[in-house]
């Protein structure tokens, strides 16, 4: 009697825990802490309070009580946005890549009534694979922690978490005998992860040393432990077939599949997803995965991302996502497949219905959810009946390469997610996200994404906008508004273009309008946006203390004078075309000069130099050539991509200060010397031999090693009124 009633009480205790770990979402203590990192001097007068709440999407409450502000939540997440909602509506206060403002009272205004708020959305997705590279390749724990508790203030519960993958990868192959050359010729650098988890690309920008493998394995334990505590679920990669190139020597009988990303990388391996072997690594990846890193059952899988697959046979599509499900059901039963749409997309000609409906269907509907990657430029679920079934989630992607660019589709990102939901043909839209290519850049679009997270009805503009300048700058500003109503109808007016144009100057130097990526065709006229900088220089007297009123002035002075590069370019064009030598002398140094008055422009804020980019990658080497080769890979992702005769080069252009003086300056110095020759002697350029030569130029720029400033020089307000008072007068004669 007593082992069964001892049986009874065990039970009962267990059933007790689980239930208590069911429903104890919320770690205070979590809590508590986010608050003092964001709001130290003031945190003693939060007090953190649990939730209930009946329903399975998250919910939070802000209300005063007894001088207290009480914020109620049912998880970590809705208690940091609950202290968001406050900072924003009460405070008029905002924390954004680009400039914060948490200049509070000493005295904090207590809420005279309850609010509360409940999100439509189960999924708050973030990050895309090419973020990792292009923003985030050098982050360490202090950033990655800033980086989490924004993600939690802006309602964001389900991130892509792939850092420190290449320690389980290395692990399981490994085990399976794979050598360290093996490995070496496998992994990427790490400015280039991005492409080698998506299959792209293998070895580039490496070999990778031991000292990153463990450094990032310590540093992904870090940052699951925080997301968890706050109630965010991490998305952990799974196994899409991707395998080192030795996979054939170590198993002759394995069936390959021999692929190309077309960018000018060698061929990379896919193992087949018919063999016996595809099934038992994914397997073993996810289980030493969950060893490692725990697991909150949501994997990331792409099988074909800018690669075409060797059929479009829908049998043979349909076994291919059944074996890589497989593979993550076999180690976790529980799993859940979130797949990137981007392929539905890129390769319209290939994926058609029968083709998309195959991938789909041969796995189960709540075992998978499809990110609608770009969705405010083109949704992808209006053409494939809602994901024939599958849940799926509205994203925002908006930054490609991380190419500096004021562009949105601000009334696209305020109306459709809400217009989406309530749509009868929208089926099992279960979240919205932001998957951009790149951040620290354009906050405005970031905080308008993320307002839609509480609240089931398009945000309205007229009155978000208003208070979103209220709290950016901590003041009333006539100008400053005037000078926002003027963007959102030229820069953020989402017309004509994708994405963001990007400047003549950041393209290879060429007699062209544009170079090779770089896409110079503008939403709105060049003189449209001049009146925002007018505006934007008068509000200058009243909001010049503001940290975020400072990167805009500096963001718009650069995006006008980025503009007028082209009008200039037009001129000394003209004088080279007429042959003659004093006027395209005279153009080509104006030209230059811009370049110039740019980079200076650029030095006045941190977010525009290019100098902690690369000291960032410098600091996580262990000895020399380790900083050498991490410097090469920040140098290389930025300018040529890849070698020196890749055709990628510029896709991820910056304009930043160092990077503009030192780099693009410089070839068009070249480049005009050349122009200058031959007039003098009349004949016509070799600009073949040029571009051979300023390609070896670019690959020697790439492999050299040269410190950067890390720190500001200068007045932003002060060069942007300067620059103003230069250039104005001139802009409005060359735009007519």
């Amino acid at each position: 009697m007593k082992k069964i009633y001892k049986l009874k009480y065990l039970l009962v205790a267990f059933i007790c825990c689980i239930s208590a770990k069911t429903k104890a979402q919320l770690n205070v203590n979590s809590s508590y802490a986010l608050i003092s990192r964001v709001v130290p001097a003031h945190a003693k007068m939060f007090v953190v309070e649990a939730l209930d709440n009946n329903n399975s999407k998250d919910a939070f409450e802000v209300e005063g009580a007894k001088g207290k502000i009480i914020l109620r939540g049912n998880n970590g997440v809705a208690i940091a946005s609950a202290l968001y909602y406050y900072l924003n509506e009460y405070g008029h206060c905002q924390v954004t890549w680009n400039g914060t403002n948490l200049n509070l009272p000493q005295q904090l205004p207590i809420p005279d009534h309850k609010t509360r708020r409940n999100s439509p959305y189960d999924y708050r997705y973030y990050l895309n694979y090419c973020t990792y590279s292009y923003s985030m390749s050098w982050w360490d724990w202090k950033r990655w922690e800033k980086e989490i508790d924004w993600m939690a203030m802006h309602g964001i519960n389900m991130p892509l978490a792939i850092t420190g993958q290449e320690y389980v990868w290395n692990k399981v192959y490994t085990d399976l005998g794979f050598s360290g050359a093996d490995m070496q010729n496998f992994f990427s650098g790490p400015a280039y992860f991005g492409w080698f988890y998506m299959g792209n690309i293998d070895k580039w920008g490496g070999p990778l040393p031991q000292s990153w493998i463990n450094s990032h394995k310590d540093l992904q334990l870090k940052i699951l432990k925080r997301e968890r505590e706050l109630g965010i679920k991490p998305v952990l990669p799974a196994f899409t077939g991707h395998v080192p190139a030795s996979f054939k020597t170590r198993f002759p009988q394995a069936k390959l599949k021999k692929t190309n990303w077309k960018n000018g990388f060698e061929d990379t391996y896919i193992l087949d997803a018919k063999d016996s072997l595809f099934a038992e690594i994914g397997k073993r990846f996810i289980e030493e995965q969950t060893r490692i890193y725990g697991t909150d059952h949501l994997y990331s899988a792409d099988t074909f991302n800018e690669n075409e697959p060797p059929s479009s046979d829908p049998a043979f599509l349909s076994e291919l996502s059944a074996r890589v499900y497989d593979g993550m059901k076999g180690a976790d039963p529980k799993a859940v497949w979130v797949m990137q749409g981007w392929l539905f997309f890129s390769d319209k000609e290939f994926w058609h219905d029968e083709q998309i409906k195959a991938l789909l269907s041969a796995v189960p509907n709540e075992h998978m959810i499809i990110l609608d990657l770009n969705t405010d430029f083109e949704p992808i679920w209006k053409r494939t009946n809602a994901f024939y079934g599958k849940p799926w989630i509205w994203n925002m992607l908006h930054n490609y390469g991380g190419n500096i660019s004021l562009f949105g589709r601000m009334d696209a990102v305020a109306k459709q997610p809400a217009t989406a939901l309530h749509d009868p043909q929208s089926g099992k839209m279960v979240g919205i996200g932001l998957t951009m290519e790149a951040i620290e850049q354009t906050p405005v679009l970031y905080e308008l994404m993320m307002q839609n997270t509480w609240q089931d009805v398009p945000v309205n503009l007229d009155e978000w906008l208003p208070g979103y300048i209220y709290n950016r700058y901590g003041v009333q500003s006539a100008d400053a508004l005037e000078a926002w109503k003027v963007l959102r109808g030229t820069v953020f007016n989402g017309k004509d273009i994708r994405d963001g144009a990007e400047s003549i100057i950041t393209g290879r130097s060429t007699l062209d309008s544009a170079a090779v990526w770089t896409r110079t065709k503008l939403n709105y006229r060049r003189a449209d946006l001049l009146p925002a900088w007018d505006k934007l220089i008068s509000a200058a007297p009243v909001c010049q203390n503001s940290s975020g009123f400072n990167y805009d002035l500096v963001d718009l002075t650069r995006q006008v004078l980025a503009n007028y590069a082209r009008p200039l370019q037009v001129k000394w064009l003209k004088a080279y075309q007429d042959k003659d030598i004093g006027a395209f002398n005279k153009a080509a140094a104006d030209y230059l000069e811009l370049i110039t008055d740019m980079d200076k422009l650029l030095a006045t804020r941190k977010d525009f130099l290019l100098g902690p980019w690369i000291a960032d990658a410098r600091s996580w080497g262990t000895n020399p050539e380790e900083k050498k080769l991490y410097e090469r890979n920040a140098r290389n992702l930025i300018t040529l991509w890849g070698d020196k005769n890749s055709p990628l080069h510029e896709y991820s252009c910056r304009q930043w200060s160092g990077l503009l003086n030192d780099f693009y300056k410089v070839r068009w110095q070249k480049f005009f010397e050349v122009l200058n020759k031959s007039i003098s002697t009349k004949k016509e350029p070799d600009l073949k031999a040029f571009d051979k030569a300023i390609s070896e130029w670019e690959w020697s720029w790439v492999n050299t090693s040269k410190s950067y400033p890390v720190q500001t020089a200068g007045n932003s307000v002060v060069t942007a009124e300067l620059l103003y008072k230069k250039y104005r007068k001139a802009m409005a004669e060359d735009l007519k």
